[in-house]
C-alpha cells in the first residue's frame, strides 16, 4: 500500500463481506445446500478476499492470516465473515474460535479441496470400486498438510448431508458436506478429528425432513444398544504370513475340511475377542477341526438375531472388542493352523430407522417396489441387486472381510431367498422378471460378480452357499452355462441341505421303523456329484424346538448316544466336507441357547462325563484325526470314482456299507449298523486285492461310551463272491455303530 492510497483510506469504516444470497443462506442453515464450500471458507471478491465461517454458539471468531488477527463480523445464526482487502489470492489462514471465554485454534474445513480423487469417483459411479471402504466412510488422513478425518457417504436423494458427532455436541449445523457431482457422494474433510470420534450423518430428505443415520461404511461402531459410528484405523501387525501363503495350495474340494461352527458371543459368554483367542484355537486344534465358522460377526442391533440382521456390514460387532481385537482372534486361529470361515448376509437388512432403510429418504439399498423389497419371513428388507452402487457396496464388502481381516471363506446366508422372486410369497405378491420367470436375474448377476471378484482378489479364499433348493450350477463356474440357460453362480461349495434333512429324518426314527426310510440315507448319492457339497449339522438344526442332535435320537440315553456316534461316523465318511455346531461335539442334550451357550458343565467328571459326554468328544477328535490322515475320505469328494456302494439296499438290517477311494485307489471301508442288535458273521463284498482289513475307528468302543464290540484282529479277505464282488469279508457289526476299516 502506498502512502497516497493509505491516506485515501484513513479513517474510513472497514469494508464488510457482502451478504449471502437469502436462499443460499436459508438452505445452508437448514442443512440442505449441495455446495457449502461455495459459501463458506475463503473466496476472492472485487478488491480482496471474503472469509466466512459457520460456528454455531461461538461468542467470537477471528481469522489468523499473514501474522495478523482479524476479528470476524457476527452475521447471526452462527455465521461469521470478514473482508480482507487488497489480496489477489486466497491466503493460508486459521480460525480462532471462542466459546465461554476459552479460545481454540482450528483449521477451517471449508478451505480444503475435495479429498476424494477422480479415479475413486469414477469407480464409484461405475459401481466397480472393489475397495470401496477406502473411499467412503470415515478415514483418518493428512490432506493438504493437515491431519483430520475425511467423511464420505453415498446419499443421492438427499437435499443435504451434515456430519454430526461428539465433536459437535451432536449438533450438525456447523459441518455441512458437499455433493460431488452426479455420483451421489457427499464429502467433507474435518481437520483435527481423529480415531475414536463418534459420529453419524444428519440427512435432509427430499421432503425437507431430517433423519440421523449411522454410516453404512463404518468400520467400527458403538456397542449396542448404542448405534453411532466410530472413526477407526487399523494398527494391527499380522503374524500369519505362512498360513496365508499356503492356504490355497490345494483346491478346497480336494482338501480335508472339517468345520466347527461357533456363535462367538455365546461360545464362552462374556469373553472378548482377545480372550477367545486364548481359548478357542487350542480347543479347536485339540479336536482336529480344520476350520471354524463364525456365525455373523458383523454389527447387529438385536442379539437375538444371532447376527443375521445386519446394520453394520463393514464393522465387527463391538460386543467383544475393536476391529483390531477381532484381527487378533483370526491371527491366533491361523497361527494354530485353523482356517476361519464367516457367515455373510447379503440377502436382507433390518428396518431400523437409523440404519439402511430408506437411507436418504427414499428406497436406496432396498428395491423401490415393495414386492421386491419386503421379506415376508423376517420382516426385513431385501437389497436391490439391480442397482450398481448396491452391488458395489456388497461385492466390496465381501472383499473387505477377506482382505482386511484375512477371512478364509464366506458362507453366504439364505441364497435361495435371493434367487427366487416368489420366495415365501403367494401368487400376486411377487413381480416376475423381464422374461416372466421367477428367477431374480439381478441377484444371479450379483452372486456371479461377488464370487468372481473374491476369487480374483483373494487367492485361497473359498465361498459357500447356503442354498436349499435344486438351483442348477451353484458351484459351477460363472462362464459355464447350464441346462437352465444360466451361467454357474461360481461358489466353491454348497451346503447339502437335502442330505441334512433326509439323514436326520432317518435317524430320528425308531430302528424298527428305519427300514421303511432306508432310501433317505442313500438318496444323497443320486445327486452327490451335481455340486461340491459340505454336510452341515448347523445351529439351525439344534434350536427352536428341533432339539439337539443327541436328543433327536430314539431310545434310552445309551441308545441316543450310540445313535449320535454312529451318525457322526456315517457323516464323516460320506462324500462331502462336514460341519458340526458347537455343543454337538460332546452330545449336549439341551437345545442351544444364545444366552448361556454350550453346556460345558456336562464335561465335568463329577457328572460322569467320561462315559457320556467326554466319550463323544473323544470320538469327534478321533474322527477328525483319522479323517485328516486318510485322503480317501476327502480327496475325491466331488467325483464318482471316489465312492462305491458295497451294500446300499440292506433295509431290513438297517445296514449301509460303502468304499471311499483316494487318487491312488487306496480304499477305506465304512460300515454303519443303525440297528440296536449285534450282527455276527455279517458278510460284505470287498475288493480282492487286499488280504485283510483292520479297524481304524469304531464308534462302539468303550472309550467313547460304547459296548466295546470291537475288532481287535484284522478280518481276512475270503474268495467268496458277494455283493457283486469276487471276494468278501465276514465281520461282527456292533450295535448302533459305524466302523471304518482299511487294508491291513
Amino acid at each position: 500500500m502506498t502512502a497516497r492510497s493509505a491516506g485515501k483510506t484513513a479513517g474510513k469504516t472497514p469494508r464488510k463481506a457482502p451478504p449471502l444470497d437469502p436462499g443460499d443462506r436459508a438452505r445452508l442453515l437448514a442443512g440442505e445446500h449441495h455446495d457449502p464450500h461455495g459459501m463458506l471458507g475463503a473466496h476472492p471478491v472485487k478488491g480482496g478476499v471474503v472469509i466466512r465461517a459457520l460456528r454455531p454458539w461461538a461468542q467470537e471468531v477471528a481469522v489468523l492470516t499473514k501474522g495478523k488477527r482479524l476479528t470476524m463480523d457476527d452475521d447471526g445464526d452462527g455465521l461469521f465473515s470478514v473482508f480482507v482487502p487488497l489480496l489477489r489470492k486466497v491466503p493460508a489462514y486459521e480460525l480462532r474460535v471462542r466459546y465461554d471465554g476459552d479460545e481454540m485454534p482450528v483449521h477451517d474445513p471449508y478451505r480444503f479441496l475435495p479429498s476424494l480423487g477422480e479415479l475413486d469417483l469414477h469407480l464409484i459411479g461405475e459401481g466397480r470400486h472393489e475397495e470401496l471402504w477406502t473411499a467412503l466412510g470415515s478415514r483418518v488422513m493428512t490432506h493438504e498438510g493437515v491431519t483430520g478425518t475425511r467423511f464420505a457417504v453415498w446419499a443421492p436423494n438427499a437435499r443435504g448431508v451434515r456430519v454430526t458427532g461428539d465433536f459437535t455436541h451432536w449438533d450438525g449445523t456447523a459441518l455441512p458436506m458437499r455433493s460431488l457431482g452426479s455420483t451421489g457422494v457427499w464429502e467433507l474433510f474435518v481437520p483435527g478429528i481423529g480415531e475414536g470420534a463418534v459420529y453419524k450423518y444428519d440427512i435432509a430428505r427430499p421432503d425437507g425432513s431430517h433423519t440421523v443415520r449411522a454410516d453404512p461404511m463404518a468400520r467400527r461402531t458403538e456397542c449396542p444398544p448404542n448405534t453411532a459410528s466410530i472413526v477407526t484405523e487399523s494398527h494391527y501387525a499380522w503374524d500369519d504370513a505362512e498360513w496365508m501363503e499356503r492356504r490355497g495350495a490345494r483346491p478346497p474340494h480336494e482338501a480335508p475340511i472339517s468345520v466347527y461352527e461357533v456363535h462367538l458371543p455365546s461360545w464362552r459368554p462374556g469373553l472378548t475377542y482377545r480372550q477367545l483367542a486364548e481359548q478357542l484355537p487350542a480347543y479347536v486344534r485339540d479336536l482336529g477341526f480344520t476350520h471354524v465358522e463364525f456365525m455373523p460377526v458383523t454389527e447387529h442391533p438385536f442379539g437375538g438375531s444371532w447376527g443375521y440382521q445386519v446394520t453394520g456390514f463393514y464393522a465387527p460387532t463391538a460386543r467383544m472388542g475393536t476391529p483390531d481385537d477381532f484381527r487378533f482372534l483370526v491371527d491366533a486361529l491361523h497361527r494354530a493352523g485353523i482356517g476361519v470361515l464367516m457367515d455373510w448376509v447379503p440377502a436382507h437388512f433390518p428396518k431400523d430407522d437409523w440404519a439402511l432403510a430408506e437411507f436418504d429418504g427414499r428406497p436406496l439399498y432396498e428395491h423401490e417396489d415393495p414386492r421386491r423389497s419386503h421379506h415376508p419371513d423376517w420382516g426385513t428388507l431385501e437389497f436391490d441387486y439391480g442397482r450398481k452402487e448396491v452391488r458395489n457396496f456388497l461385492v466390496a464388502n465381501a472383499v473387505y472381510w477377506c482382505q482386511e481381516f484375512h477371512i478364509d471363506g464366506l458362507r453366504v446366508d439364505a441364497v435361495a431367498s435371493m434367487l427366487y422372486l416368489d420366495y415365501s410369497r403367494e401368487h400376486g405378491e411377487w413381480l416376475p422378471n423381464e422374461f416372466g420367470g421367477r428367477e431374480n436375474l439381478d441377484a444371479v448377476r450379483f452372486l456371479q460378480e461377488m464370487n468372481a471378484t473374491v476369487y480374483r482378489r483373494c487367492p485361497g479364499v473359498v465361498t459357500f452357499a447356503e442354498e436349499s433348493t435344486a438351483w442348477d450350477g451353484v458351484t459351477r463356474a460363472t462362464d459355464q452355462v447350464g441346462p437352465g440357460g444360466f451361467g454357474g453362480l461360481g461358489f466353491g461349495m454348497k451346503w447339502n441341505m437335502g442330505w441334512m434333512h433326509d439323514s436326520l429324518e432317518y435317524v430320528q426314527k425308531e430302528p424298527v421303523h428305519r427300514k421303511y426310510h432306508h432310501h433317505e440315507m442313500t438318496f444323497s448319492m443320486v445327486y452327490a456329484y451335481s455340486e461340491n457339497y459340505i454336510l452341515p449339522i448347523s445351529h439351525d438344526e439344534v434350536v427352536h424346538g428341533k432339539r439337539s442332535l443327541v436328543s433327536k435320537m430314539p431310545g434310552d440315553w445309551w441308545q441316543q448316544r450310540a445313535n449320535h456316534r454312529a451318525y457322526l461316523g456315517f457323516m464323516w465318511a460320506h462324500p462331502g466336507k462336514q460341519l458340526l455346531y458347537m455343543g454337538q461335539e460332546f452330545a449336549q442334550g439341551g437345545e442351544w441357547s444364545a444366552d448361556h451357550g454350550p453346556d460345558w458343565w456336562l464335561l465335568d467328571p463329577a457328572y460322569g462325563a467320561e462315559a457320556d459326554h467326554r466319550g463323544v468328544r473323544d470320538l469327534v477328535r478321533d474322527l477328525n484325526t483319522v479323517y485328516a490322515a486318510t485322503p480317501s475320505l476327502w480327496e475325491r469328494d466331488t467325483v464318482p470314482d471316489g465312492f462305491q456302494w458295497v451294500v446300499g439296499d440292506a433295509a431290513d438290517d438297517n445296514v449301509f456299507a460303502f468304499l471311499r477311494y483316494d487318487g491312488f485307489g487306496s480304499p477305506l471301508l465304512a460300515v454303519c449298523n443303525f440297528s440296536p442288535v449285534v450282527r455276527h458273521d455279517y458278510r460284505l463284498g470287498v475288493p480282492d486285492t487286499f488280504a485283510a482289513w483292520a479297524e481304524v475307528l469304531n464308534t462302539d468302543a468303550a472309550r467313547y461310551g460304547g459296548s466295546d464290540v470291537v475288532g481287535t484282529d484284522p478280518v481276512k479277505t475270503e474268495s467268496v463272491p458277494w455283493h457283486g464282488r469276487e471276494a468278501s469279508v465276514r465281520m461282527t457289526l456292533p450295535p448302533l455303530a459305524t466302523v471304518w476299516l482299511r487294508p491291513a
